[in-house]
């Protein structure tokens, strides 16, 4: 068994505990910085229900890409959710005004309950709008899972060295200036990729110019404090198996008050969790991180 350094644990231990006192030092979505006028910098996809034509090609896309099993001979009929072999799903909806196809991933929130949740930081928001999962960074614990309001992180429990699979809109390509694989391929343009300021003006200007074609809403500009993921739509979004009961603000911001008066030795239980985590974790290379240090 390794030998815990002794140092290194009671630092990890200090800078956790303070970090969950009194908050991390990254702005979240209640905060003025995350207004969407301040961050015209963020990237995101509006997904137009209008335009779908449930071709399921973003499916196939999405398996290639990430070296996941494609998906067999698709039933219309069954209401497919996320799991480990698959970050996206279209599924076929009646109604109010026909049949309509949805397109269901992970949101990519602005302020993601994942993050905040996660102790070694392996959920992380980027700077481009996309929430990674950082391999080198997980310490197993699920509670991206548990945290989550539109239950999209996955994990595979089948395997010695499982991972955590959701959509993080394609970030590797994003870095080498490519657009996400699924809103390149997308043959009816049901899927718009720029920054949430570009696509909020844009929804806003179709759902203007065709009241009488779009539901007047936005699903996804305020929802948990606003997500990289918007969708319109011709139906209220209750009828596509949305979660329409979700808060507008972001469920870390909620935490604030209540950790800030939580006991010191609360508060020391999960820091050196990390502690010992940090200090006994192998050391493993892996590419989100060095890319977000450079």
């Amino acid at each position: 068994m390794k030998k815990i350094d002794r140092r290194f644990f009671l630092k990890a231990m200090g800078v956790t505990a303070a970090s969950l006192a009194v908050g991390t030092s990254k702005t979240t979505a209640g905060d003025p910085a995350h207004e969407v006028g301040d961050l015209p910098e963020l990237k995101g996809i509006l997904f137009d229900a209008t335009k779908c034509k449930g071709c399921y090609g973003c499916e196939y896309d999405c398996a290639w890409e990430h070296e996941l099993t494609e998906p067999d001979v698709i039933d219309e009929d069954e209401r497919r959710k996320t799991d480990h072999t698959r970050r996206t799903v279209v599924n076929k909806y009646n109604t109010s005004k026909g049949e309509v196809f949805v397109k269901t991933q992970c949101m990519n929130c602005n302020d993601p309950a994942c993050g905040a949740a996660c102790l070694t930081q392996a959920m992380h928001k980027t700077k481009e709008g996309s929430v990674i999962w950082r391999d080198e960074k997980c310490m197993g614990c699920r509670y991206c899972m548990v945290s989550c309001p539109f239950d999209m992180p996955k994990f595979e429990y089948h395997s010695t060295n499982p991972k955590i699979e959701k959509c993080d809109m394609c970030y590797h390509l994003q870095q080498q200036g490519e657009m996400p694989a699924c809103a390149y391929n997308c043959p009816n343009g049901a899927l718009y990729f720029g920054t949430r300021r570009e696509l909020i003006f844009e929804a806003n200007k179709r759902i203007a110019e065709n009241p009488e074609l779009y539901y007047p809403h936005i699903y996804g500009e305020h929802e948990a404090g606003g997500s990289s993921w918007m969708y319109i739509s011709p139906v209220p979004f209750e009828e596509l198996g949305f979660n329409t009961k979700i808060q507008n603000k972001s469920y870390p911001s909620l935490t604030k008050g209540f950790i800030s008066s939580i006991a010191p030795v609360d508060i020391l239980l999960p820091a050196a969790l990390l502690g010992i985590y940090e200090a006994t974790k192998k050391p493993k290379s892996g590419t989100h991180e060095k890319e977000e240090l450079s």
